[in-house]
């Protein structure tokens, strides 16, 4: 039997919530290599991957969660998951969108760009299974 919709509202806001902290805390954790890469006789503050790693899982959180919603969402269930999904993969289509515009370097450099590619393909992916599931979602309810 079907939940009604104001019993499942309190469960997708701590899905959204538990999915936002999730793309924070992994950021972190993948930037924070990244971080400790760079020496004390580099001018320049960086080696500009900081921005593609966090584009990056983003992007990938979007497309799981969205794989996630498109499996539950014939069941009735994944409207809250594939709206998350969508959030989290345009969050990291845009933030590869910044990080490719500010690399300057080519591909291999070690300037992010490779990295911020990638991204912004896992992110238009994950959109795309996200606008599914919740498409999905809609006609199951």
């Amino acid at each position: 039997m079907p939940v009604p919709a104001a019993e499942r509202a309190p469960m997708f806001i701590r899905r959204l919530l538990t999915a936002a902290a999730t793309g924070v805390l992994g950021g972190l954790a993948l930037v924070a290599p990244a971080a400790a890469q760079v020496t004390a006789a580099d001018g320049d503050g960086g080696s500009g991957r900081a921005g593609s790693v966090l584009a990056l899982a983003l992007a990938l959180l979007g497309l799981v969660l969205g794989v996630w919603a498109l499996r539950s969402a014939g069941r009735g269930g994944g409207r809250g998951n594939a709206i998350a999904a969508l959030v989290l993969a345009a969050a990291g289509l845009i933030a590869g969108v910044v990080a490719l515009a500010g690399s300057d370097g080519g591909v291999g450099s070690g300037n992010g760009r490779g990295g911020a590619i990638v991204s912004i393909v896992l992110a238009l992916i994950g959109i795309a299974v996200g606008g599914l599931a919740f498409t999905r979602s809609r006609r199951a309810a």
